[in-house]
């Protein structure tokens, strides 16, 4: 994950892009790997569950009972 994290910032900074380290999170799906990934050293904040363009998304991928209850009140 660290790898491919570098190689999108370094490709984003080539084109005059920065990646906002405080905005950035990481969701981690199906795997064990606890591993920090950082950005210019900076550890990014692991979290449980993420909303992305108005939906909720979990840990599994999957949509959370959450965005189904905020969807239908």
């Amino acid at each position: 994950m660290q790898e491919k994290t570098t190689s999108v910032a370094a490709a984003s900074a080539a084109l005059g892009l920065n990646i906002h380290k405080g905005k950035s999170k990481i969701l981690r799906y199906d795997t064990v790997c606890t591993n920090p990934v950082t950005i210019d050293g900076e550890d990014l904040e692991d979290v449980k569950t993420f909303t992305y363009l108005g939906s909720i998304i979990d840990e599994h991928g999957d949509r959370s009972d959450a965005d189904v209850k905020a969807r239908i009140g």
